[in-house]
């Protein structure tokens, strides 16, 4: 399988575009024409370097309003087109796309379609070049790949074919089966992109929101498995119109995209097994089945009052690492590991970020197989020196230079709590704290399609809608993601603005990924109970949200004074509710959160979000200012 990408997808200047490119791993591009226009380089000198780079030019694009014109703009479109093959030849590349008419003097009619572009293709193979046809959403009288195959196929020359791009098809929601009965040697190109459903008018949806597959909406699998179905053997490329990638980073934006397309043609194989895909076997997306650990870096007085929030939650502190100076914190099947190493990776992260968590274990089917997924999907691979009995746990670089191990039972890995730890006899009351929620990892808004890529490639998750959370000092986009069993919940919150609790928290630990943890319970209220006998102060709510609650929902008003004598939040939707209270925040916006679920909810309460923010911010407030 041969990868592509469009230029004009990602930021930067051209030799930037094709450095990110070539380090991403594609072998090709199609050279958007103001790239090449708005760079100081001849043709000659812009070919030669993409190929010293690695790649080969897939396509030159676009070439517009070219069929169906009157004299003398006729003569005209063909005087252009001999000028582009000129700059085509001088470039090192053997095909261009020609897109369908928005012209406004634009003629309908098939035939006169067809025999325009048979005659270009009579120039074109004078040259030894090739013509791609492709139907835009809002072309002028073409705007369906049926029609523009149509043209094709009356054309009938050898050095005339189709050009598909998903979006076109996808975003007129035309089936894309009939892609299916296209010769395949007649399709000479396929371009992919993804994007969100939003009721607007194509032409600006296409240019401001396109993005990856697998971050937007639109059935790409689909429109993969009939193109593969109908024998096409060329390049898949990415061409992605976005406002949010056009300042991005390069470097990220064209790793995800060959994530994205490693991770599409590897779904395609599975749904569609009969049809050949030129693809290195990969392991599937692998089934998380827990959270198996959470480890914090952190140091001195910090480390200090974590182990005692820890006590006050109910934690036990169930072992000493045999070496290093990590202890062990349980309750139920939560294990805390706090690392107070002052070398090492964790002793980086501490550096660099304060207290935070720096590591996440996940239980999965096989620890290798998901690294080697991993891997093969652009991930960055991690390792640091074993001591003595301790395990070789395999892992890959998270969020914010964070750490993600994972652990299975078949290669014994399960083990490393009692190889790694001597356990410690004390003694704990217990809280009912039983298992992880959810972890909910805080970004800048820029990453949060990046990072949604990141898990729904690598593991079987399944998205939730983006919602908008309100914090009284902006808007925090957020972005759930979640086995089907929910055993493994993640949510991404993207923050646009510092003065946010999310952004504070970005900023004050300078970029660190996890900002709560949530954990579950049997019974919320007998938990409350037992963590005020432990010493647990929780996250005081306004009496005013409870007024709310009791005007909002159908409860009783027991129900409700148990509710607020608790501080406990509630929420519910047509599937079942929702209780959640808060700990305080600590070093630098951190804190925890205890939810029970009730029946099959499957939200995060964030409609408390403005209300749990409010009385979060009372207790981060600088330093001199007034308790009001």
């Amino acid at each position: 399988m041969k990868t592509s990408i469009a230029t004009v997808s990602i930021a930067g200047s051209l030799p930037e575009k094709l450095e990110a490119i070539a380090a991403a791993g594609y072998d090709g591009i199609e050279i958007f024409e103001q790239d090449f226009m708005t760079h100081d380089g001849s043709p000659r000198e812009v070919g030669e370097l993409i190929r010293a780079l690695g790649l080969e030019i897939t396509l030159f694009q676009p070439f517009r309003d070219f069929e169906g014109l009157p004299d003398p703009l006729r003569a005209k479109a063909f005087d252009r087109a001999e000028r582009k093959f000129d700059l085509m030849q001088e470039l090192g590349t053997d095909l261009v796309l020609i897109c369908s008419s928005c012209h406004p003097t634009c003629l309908g009619g098939i035939d006169r379609a067809a025999q325009d572009l048979n005659d270009l293709g009579e120039r074109a193979a004078k040259r030894g070049l090739r013509v791609g046809y492709e139907a835009l959403a809002w072309g002028k009288h073409v705007n369906d790949h049926r029609d523009a195959w149509e043209i094709v196929r009356r054309a009938d020359h050898p050095n005339i074919g189709l050009i598909l791009d998903s979006f076109h098809t996808l975003a007129r929601k035309t089936d894309p089966d009939t892609i299916r009965s296209i010769p395949g040697d007649k399709i000479f190109f396929v371009q992919l992109a993804d994007a969100p459903l939003i009721d607007m008018d194509l032409l600006y949806w296409s240019r401001h929101f396109r993005n990856m597959p697998g971050e937007g909406d639109l059935d790409i699998t689909g429109f993969m498995q009939a193109v593969m179905a109908a024998r096409y053997s060329g390049p898949i490329s990415l061409e992605i119109f976005n406002d949010q990638f056009r300042g991005g980073s390069p470097i990220t934006i064209a790793k995800d995209g060959y994530r994205s397309l490693i991770a599409l043609m590897d779904d395609v194989r599975q749904a569609e097994p009969t049809v050949r895909v030129d693809l290195p076997d990969i392991p599937k997306r692998m089934r998380v089945e827990g959270v198996s650990f959470l480890e914090f870096a952190s140091r001195g007085s910090e480390a200090d009052a974590l182990e005692t929030t820890l006590r006050t939650l109910g934690f036990r502190h169930a072992g000493e690492h045999i070496s290093k100076n990590l202890s062990l914190w349980t309750s139920g099947t939560i294990r805390i590991v706090i690392n107070r190493e002052t070398t090492g990776y964790a002793s980086s992260a501490f550096n660099a970020n304060g207290t935070t968590v720096c590591d996440i274990g996940l239980d999965v089917a096989d620890a290798q197989s998901t690294v080697s997924r991993a891997a093969s999907l652009g991930a960055s691979t991690f390792s640091q020196p074993t001591g003595p009995g301790e395990l070789d746990i395999p892992a890959i670089r998270g969020l914010g230079g964070s750490v993600l191990h994972f652990i299975d039972t078949a290669s014994g890995l399960s083990d490393v709590w009692t190889v790694e730890f001597n356990e410690a006899q004390t003694a704990t009351m217990g809280s009912g704290l039983q298992w992880v929620d959810h972890v909910a990892q805080t970004m800048s808004y820029d990453e949060m399609l990046s990072w949604s890529l990141f898990y729904s490639t690598l593991f079987d998750m399944q998205k939730s809608p983006m919602v908008d959370v309100i914090d009284p000092d902006g808007l925090v986009r957020s972005q759930a993601l979640a086995t089907q069993d929910g055993s493994f919940r993640i949510t991404l919150n993207g923050a646009e603005t510092h003065r946010t609790m999310a952004g504070h928290f970005l900023a004050d630990s300078f970029g660190a990924s996890v900002q709560h943890i949530a954990f579950a319970c049997d019974d919320i209220f007998a938990t409350s109970s037992n963590l005020a006998d432990t010493g647990f102060k929780p996250l005081e709510i306004s009496q005013n949200y409870y007024a709310d609650v009791a005007t909002r929902f159908d409860l009783s008003e027991e129900f409700v004074t148990n509710l607020a004598a608790h501080n406990v939040m509630y929420d519910e939707d047509e599937s079942g509710s929702f209780l959640q209270m808060y700990s305080h925040p600590f070093s630098g916006g951190l804190f925890f959160e205890i939810v029970q679920r009730q029946r099959n909810y499957q939200g995060y309460g964030a409609p408390n979000a403005p209300f749990r923010i409010a009385a979060q911010k009372r207790h981060l407030r600088p330093k001199g200012m007034p308790k009001v």
